[in-house]
């Protein structure tokens, strides 16, 4: 049986805004997904002629988001779900009040500014019980699934050492009066964390999905390298896991010569594991006195999981719209009436921005070892 075509709408987004292009993209791919409204610029004509540049109908296409949360509650045809793809400081105020209209959340990362309202979406999701999906987009590589299972199934033996990095290069300069970097310079805007918010959260995320593990607690220090800058450009991260596990994070928009360096190692009793998303498709594999392997995605031998997030044979490359039309997919089965298990969820939200206030106050105490459940009920 065909599954049913869910109604989206959007948040956020609008001309000049990479992200939304990238959500809009991913939620076609599967043919899962049509995007019927939005609220696409705080100036409400821009917004309005955005969504009509988009072919929406002129009804729906809203000049703010109040005015949408109201009408699509309201509508008997309403969306079934809003992707929220603004700056930081514009998801907590649209996800609760999409939430309270009983309509279902795509929201993109980190949670919120703050530990605060991340815990007060978190209190709005359980009373709306409506689903909610926070876009860790990495999570749904299917090599990436794969390095899950294969720790799931102990293949690994227990887990020593986590190595979880993710590097760029975009902000080695100053870049003011860049529209992206703007908005991610700015406390008010992007929250505590530059690069720390940015893309140490993904990483972060990523060694926790593969893990199944949460960290404890963190010893942080930040640097802004850049004159000028308000937020910082390089993190690196001491990190210890509930499991004895110990690792390290390094998060860095200043690593000249690297684009989207995100890179994850594991190192276990019996074997280890290495990805990196530059080259998404293959997956190192040591095991304990054996010559290593390269795993490939759509290979033979490989897990349920990740020949359920494989669309094309083997040498066809898939990557980055794969693996966030991956979470769009997996949001649909989940709003659509089935489940998803391994959806990142508002849990996964707060439990980053747990992470980023750790390592905030870890940075202020001279890399001082904080829980990352310290001062937070």
């Amino acid at each position: 049986m065909t599954a049913r075509r869910l109604k989206l709408g959007m948040v956020g987004g609008g001309d000049g805004a990479f992200i939304g292009g990238v959500h809009r993209m991913a939620a076609r791919l599967d043919g899962r997904w049509d995007l019927i409204s939005g609220a696409f610029s705080s100036d409400p004509v821009r917004s309005q002629a955005f969504g009509r540049s988009l072919g929406l109908a002129d009804d729906r296409c809203y000049g703010d988001w109040q005015a949408m949360a109201r009408a699509e509650a309201a509508r008997a045809d309403r969306i079934d779900a809003v992707a929220i793809v603004t700056p930081n400081h514009l998801h907590h105020g649209p996800a609760k009040a999409f939430l309270e209209a009983g309509i279902a959340v795509i929201c993109d990362k980190p949670l919120t500014t703050s530990l605060a309202d991340a815990l007060d979406l978190a209190e709005a999701v359980e009373r709306a019980g409506a689903p909610f999906v926070l876009t860790h987009n990495y999570s749904g590589y299917a090599m990436v699934r794969q390095m899950r299972a294969m720790v799931a199934e102990g293949m690994l033996g227990a887990i020593r050492v986590v190595q979880a990095e993710y590097a760029q290069d975009w902000l080695a300069t100053d870049q003011s009066g860049n529209k992206q970097a703007d908005w991610r310079g700015d406390p008010a805007r992007a929250g505590a964390g530059g690069a720390l918010g940015d893309i140490a959260t993904h990483a972060y995320h990523l060694a926790s999905f593969v893990t199944g593990e949460t960290a404890q607690a963190v010893s942080a220090e930040t640097s802004r390298f850049v004159p000028g800058r308000r937020l910082d450009d390089d993190v690196q991260i001491r990190l210890r896991w509930a499991s004895g596990a110990r690792g390290q994070l390094w998060a860095s928009q200043v690593a000249i010569g690297v684009a989207n360096g995100l890179r994850l190692r594991l190192y276990g009793e019996k074997a280890a594991l290495e990805w990196a998303q530059e080259e998404p498709d293959l997956l190192r594999y040591a095991r304990l006195g054996e010559a290593p392997q390269l795993l490939r995605r759509g290979g033979p031998g490989l897990s349920p999981a990740a020949q359920a997030a494989t669309r094309i044979p083997a040498g066809h490359p898939e990557g980055y719209l794969e693996g966030f039309a991956q979470i769009y997919a997996d949001a649909a089965d989940l709003i659509g009436g089935g489940s998803a298990p391994m959806l990142p969820g508002i849990s996964d939200g707060v439990d980053g921005l747990r992470f980023i206030e750790a390592a905030v106050a870890s940075a202020a105490g001279d890399g001082r070892w904080i829980a990352l459940n310290e001062g937070a009920k």
